[in-house]
């Protein structure tokens, strides 16, 4: 729109440089001639702390102005933005060598320039805002997940613990009558013990959030499943085949939708085999969760719907351009399947 050869975005660390500095204009192989990002560097830098619009006839000429790397194009005339929120700076917008005639002596950019870069760094502001609030929401959730997971692991051994305790309760009351019986139910007993208190730790190390940009989704499963086998009577296994990388939002759609499909077969089918596969079907990816447990009528879909979480679980397919089947039948168990175009 204001027909500049060079442009770019910074976004300030918290060390007054920037965390991302990202540029048009510059080719790849010109960018990695160029250098790190740019560290307090010069006037760049200076409107991260200054927080004022900047126009400049020559950039070169201006008191702050650094030099730049060898490998770095000329730059002349320029006009700088701040991206703020009230009093916050969250970046800030340049441009530099305007194509057009220059007054001599002046700055090709103009008043109408600055103000239209105004606008569109409000308009930035406001993206920046929201990624913010979308990662601090991340965070969150994040975090209310690793509770949860950690909530069923502490159930699970506990239970485990309990029943064992109970075990050597009765091992002591066969002690006057059957010796030899009581001593090999303690012998049971510690053995099984220690192999609660070995799953524990394991699942304690291996719990960690679910990273789905770092890791992906296959990764992610893969994780909270083995936690989950650890942690439940129930045998819960994985299989990912040939699917690729996801959308974040599809991502993350099918990684609850998931958690809530596994949260039901542990929790309420009685199921004794929960098996979760992700695989290619055509041109989509399909979730699906397949259960041995009590399963349930879907004629009363729409009460089974409110306690199992289905309404939910089929706004997060349908959200993401997907969508979601139950099959279930009393006693059959149940298997819930999530498709998405893509992968």
């Amino acid at each position: 729109m204001l027909d500049a050869q060079y442009a770019a975005l910074g976004v300030p660390d918290d060390h007054g440089g920037f965390a991302q500095f990202v540029v048009d204009g510059v080719s790849d192989e010109q960018w990695k001639a160029i250098g790190p990002l740019p560290r307090q560097h010069g006037i760049l830098a200076a409107m991260l702390h200054d927080a004022t619009p900047e126009r400049l006839a020559d950039v070169r000429k201006d008191p702050r102005f650094g030099g730049w790397p060898s490998a770095h194009p000329d730059l002349v005339d320029f006009l700088g933005l701040p991206i703020r929120d009230g009093d916050e700076v969250l970046g800030a917008l340049f441009l530099a060598n305007k194509n057009c005639e220059k007054p001599a002596g002046g700055c090709g950019f103009t008043a109408d320039d600055e103000e239209l870069l105004g606008i569109l760094a409000q308009h930035a502001a406001i993206a920046l805002t929201n990624a913010r609030l979308y990662e601090r929401s991340r965070e969150l959730t994040i975090a209310e997940e690793r509770s949860r997971l950690a909530h069923e692991l502490h159930d699970a051994v506990s239970q485990k613990l309990f029943s064992l305790r109970l075990t050597a309760q009765a091992a002591t009351a066969l002690v006057d009558r059957d010796p030899a019986r009581a001593k090999g139910e303690l012998h049971q007993v510690a053995t099984l013990a220690a192999e609660a208190a070995d799953e524990l730790r394991a699942a304690v190390v291996e719990l960690r959030p679910a990273a789905l940009e770092e890791d992906g989704l296959v990764a992610t499963l893969r994780t909270q499943i083995q936690v989950l086998d650890r942690a439940h009577g129930a045998r819960v296994t994985f299989t990912g085949r040939g699917v690729k990388a996801l959308p974040a939002a599809q991502e993350e759609a099918m990684l609850r939708v998931a958690q809530e499909a596994l949260h039901n077969a542990l929790r309420h089918s009685g199921a004794d085999h929960v098996d979760v596969t992700l695989h290619r079907r055509g041109s989509g990816t399909v979730l699906r969760i397949t259960d041995d447990g009590g399963g349930f009528d879907p004629r009363t879909v729409r009460r089974a719907g409110r306690h199992l979480g289905l309404v939910s679980m089929r706004d997060r397919a349908s959200g993401t351009g997907g969508r979601l089947t139950v099959r279930s039948a009393p006693g059959e168990g149940t298997t819930i399947e999530m498709e998405v175009p893509g992968g």
